[in-house]
């Protein structure tokens, strides 16, 4: 999968889960050859088992629109730890005990933790303007 297609879906992920409330969302870049068998980790939780279904319930609703099903989900019905595995990422939706007992920010401390933000597609460059430089200052002063 194309680099800037896995980050649309995980940026996707992220958007469900803030949508529903997920609280202290974290995102793991995991290094190649650390032994991670994926890419991404998405991790937040959830205040009780409803919203924690609720936020796995979202986070599966919006990737199946766009086409993408998971591999895998485990402990939905339990809801202290919803594991969703789309191979080249995994969403954590856990309990706030269940997440501070696992610590997996700190299994996995040589992961690059991303911020929201970090996952938007580089913006385009433009071409330059064949307009020199001074002419664009002229032309914002008088207008």
């Amino acid at each position: 999968m194309k680099k800037s297609e896995l980050r649309k879906q995980v940026a996707a992920v992220i958007q469900a889960c803030l949508d529903k409330k997920a609280e202290e969302l974290s995102i793991l870049e995991m290094e190649k050859g650390s032994g991670a068998f994926t890419d991404y980790f998405v991790l937040c939780n959830g205040t009780n088992p409803k919203q924690i279904q609720t936020i796995a319930d979202e986070v599966e609703m919006r990737l199946k629109a766009a086409g993408v099903r998971p591999n895998n989900i485990e402990g939905y019905n339990q809801a202290e730890w919803i594991l969703i595995d789309y191979v080249d990422f995994v969403v954590h939706v856990f309990s706030e005990r269940a997440r501070k007992f696992y610590d997996l920010e700190r299994l996995w401390k040589t992961a690059t933790r991303l911020e929201p933000g970090d996952l938007k597609a580089a913006p385009r460059k433009r071409k330059a303007e064949t307009r020199p430089a001074a002419a664009k200052k002229r032309k914002r002063r008088t207008a």
